[in-house]
């Protein structure tokens, strides 16, 4: 099913002695780019969070939010980085010293530097808490992907739609290449004759010319070549993978195609369908950079 880049989904759930809320949005990324906000003291969990979501998603910038609210006393350990407090007391004595101010450093002014403190938990506090947090992300998931894939839905229909258009262009185009050829060649002779007036025209000289020029502007192959990437196109949308950066090449293809046709038209309406081709080509190439 295709999916979009973009999306947004969010829970929040009271669990095991804990409110938790974890939203996830994400725009669109060549690659899965991921990145998290949890709080200091749940900081175990990004990674943990980055590699669920990764199993679920392929593509995207994702960013996830978690908030924790322990509703229940914890038991954990907070150990002091001794070394890091005393050069905040050094360097706020310098302080003092230097610019005679008066010296009230106290616990408190030193406490509000949080870097000094690490809370430690156990292994069976993380794995509870993770289990928790996973709980709700995958509500948050849940919904998240959904909304990807119904944006995909619309991506989807809006592709194949001008898809349609460009296969209405070609099969004009593959009409009126012959007819260029024919007109070619009666002009061919209308101009020959009117300057040789009475001299005996060379049919078979004619016939050349006109097979010279007909393999010239003939497009076919690039027509074929191009109804074959439209449905593959159609395959691509019925695929279960992420499969946008290979839309992505395709589209390229189409462009290719279309150049060349452009650049063997000797007709206007030839050229101007191939305009049209081109514009519905640059359309798709921007949804499809939408897709994951």
């Amino acid at each position: 099913m295709i999916r979009s880049m973009t999306g947004f989904g969010r829970a929040q759930q009271i669990l095991d002695g804990m409110s938790i809320s974890v939203e996830i949005k994400s725009v669109n990324h060549r690659y899965f780019d991921f990145s998290s906000r949890v709080p200091r003291v749940y900081g175990f969990l990004e990674e943990k969070l980055k590699s669920y979501i990764q199993s679920r998603v392929a593509r995207g910038k994702i960013e996830c939010f978690v908030q924790i609210e322990a509703l229940e006393i914890e038991d954990c350990e907070v150990s002091v980085n001794h070394s890091l407090a005393a050069g905040y007391i050094n360097a706020l004595k310098e302080l003092c010293e230097r610019y005679n101010l008066r010296d009230d450093i106290t616990v408190g002014s030193v406490a509000r530097n949080h870097d000094i403190f690490s809370v430690h938990k156990s292994e069976a506090d993380e794995e509870r808490i993770w289990n928790a947090v996973k709980a709700v992300a995958d509500l948050a998931l849940n919904s998240f992907v959904s909304m990807r894939e119904r944006e995909g839905e619309k991506l989807k229909a809006d592709i194949l739609s001008r898809c349609d258009t460009i296969l209405g262009h070609v099969s004009y185009i593959e009409e009126r290449s012959p007819e260029t050829v024919a007109e070619y060649n009666n002009k061919l002779i209308e101009r020959i004759k009117t300057v040789l007036e009475d001299v005996q025209v060379d049919e078979q000289r004619i016939l050349t010319e006109a097979a010279i020029y007909a393999d010239k502007v003939a497009v076919a192959e690039e027509t074929v070549r191009l109804r074959s990437h439209i449905e593959q196109m159609h395959e691509f949308m019925e695929s279960k993978e992420a499969i946008g950066r290979k839309m992505d090449f395709l589209v390229q293809e189409f462009n290719r195609e279309a150049n060349t046709i452009g650049s063997k038209a000797q007709d206007v309406e030839i050229a101007r369908r191939v305009i049209d081709i081109k514009a519905e080509v640059e359309k798709i190439r921007e949804q499809v950079q939408n897709i994951e």
